[in-house]
């Protein structure tokens, strides 16, 4: 049996290297790590044993680090008073991200874009999802099918009929997420997020 990979996956190749020589000892430790930083569906591609062989594109993995497409996850908390908060962010970022407010659907700066790269809090800067995650669902505000891991908190509303999305590190209000409506992504879900609530960076920056 050997490690078997999705030809779509980013991590897909003809490479291979044998888990017992020491130099491919040291890759795989290498690759694990970086594989850290994947999304759970990326993550998701990777079946292995004991036994098996390890494969990986390299030189798309090195393309995607120079690009900046991938994040760090588990983000250090960020936390300032309303004051600071207000001193930071416009009227109307702070109308959204820090008092849970939502913009017009079909005025948000991002709902209509998809240039490549990473979307970021507007209040902190942490990383929060990748535009690879994006897709089109028509709702009027951006929408992603994942966030990048550990990026983004649920919480459900006091109703009980929402749950919504924040920003792991500041607790930033970025939108909600509904799942099972059928949308074509790999995880039946849709984070519904405030454009304002993001900063994006361009992955060939």
């Amino acid at each position: 049996m050997g490690l078997q990979l999705l030809k779509t996956s980013p991590f897909a190749t003809s490479r291979t290297f044998p888990v017992n020589s020491i130099a491919s000892s040291r890759f795989l430790s290498t690759q694990v790590r970086r594989l850290s930083f994947a999304t759970s569906s990326e993550r998701a591609i990777f079946r292995s044993n004991s036994s098996s062989l390890f494969a990986v594109d390299t030189n798309r993995l090195q393309r995607r680090f120079r690009k900046g497409i991938v994040a760090m996850a588990a983000p250090e908390t960020v936390q300032k008073s309303e004051e600071e908060w207000r001193a930071i962010l416009s009227p109307e970022q702070f109308r959204i991200i820090r008092q849970k407010g939502t913009e017009y659907p079909g005025t948000g700066e991002y709902d209509k874009f998809f240039e490549e790269g990473i979307y970021n809090c507007a209040g902190c800067g942490t990383p929060l999802y990748k535009s690879t995650t994006k897709f089109n669902s028509g709702c009027g505000w951006p929408a992603f099918y994942e966030g990048l891991p550990g990026a983004i908190n649920r919480t459900p509303d006091p109703d009980g009929r929402r749950t919504e999305i924040t920003c792991a590190a500041c607790g930033g209000h970025l939108g909600h997420v509904f799942k099972g409506e059928g949308f074509p992504t790999p995880t039946n879900e849709r984070h519904c997020v405030n454009s304002i609530s993001l900063k994006f960076t361009s992955g060939s920056s």
